[in-house]
């Protein structure tokens, strides 16, 4: 389900940033499979529960599954809205967008990346970067928001579109916000830590909300 997870929101991005309809349209499509695929998997780990009565260890790595997958099936999701604000710039004019822009969509597919592989290989070294890199999408993401505010002040034709891609912004702001989830979660797996809800960044927030 990762494999699939991660294909639908690289084809997604490969969309946008190609201005390739069809790519978007498989994306689209696609995303039925994904959600049978979490109903498949939480079948299993339900089975399990109810069969063996897991503890301990393997109890927290059902758990985890079993967040982790409705987290994949949440990015799928998303994967399928950035597929359709694609879809519908690429039948628009393009409009420019900031540089920042393609270094948050690598910073974003790098996370899931590597929120996917500590699960795999155990590893709470690359999950605990992943949960640090996700200040750096909320920075960028709230860059986006200025950035095209700013456009669609200067030149209002551009509304529409500015709205679509500060949609796509924030569903990889999303996106990164799952793939963090993921990384929590394999801390807690491994070292029975939980770090989920840090403590709130007051300063960032008050800043966004006063401008």
């Amino acid at each position: 389900m990762g494999a699939m997870v991660e294909e639908s929101m690289n084809r997604a991005l490969q969309s946008l940033m190609e201005r390739r309809f069809d790519l978007a349209e498989k994306v689209i499509l696609g995303d039925r499979e994904i959600d049978l695929k979490e109903i498949q998997i939480e079948e299993e780990c339900l089975k399990v529960l109810a069969l063996h009565q897991p503890v301990a260890t393997d109890l927290r790595f059902i758990i985890v599954v079993l967040k982790v997958n409705n987290d994949l099936e949440r990015i799928g999701d998303l994967a399928q809205n950035i597929a359709e604000r694609a879809a519908y710039l690429s039948r628009n004019e393009p409009i420019d967008l900031p540089e920042d822009f393609a270094v948050m969509i690598e910073k974003v597919r790098g996370m899931v990346s590597r929120s996917l592989d500590s699960l795999v290989n155990r590893d709470t070294k690359t999950a605990r970067q992943v949960i640090h890199d996700d200040t750096e999408v909320d920075e960028a993401h709230r860059s986006m928001y200025e950035a095209l505010q700013e456009r669609m002040c200067d030149n209002p034709s551009t509304v529409q579109r500015a709205v679509n891609t500060l949609s796509v912004s924030k569903n990889l702001e999303r996106i990164a916000d799952y793939a963090t989830n993921i990384a929590e979660d394999v801390v807690f797996m491994v070292d029975g830590e939980m770090i989920r809800h840090g403590e709130p960044d007051e300063e960032n927030a008050l800043k966004f909300l006063h401008g």
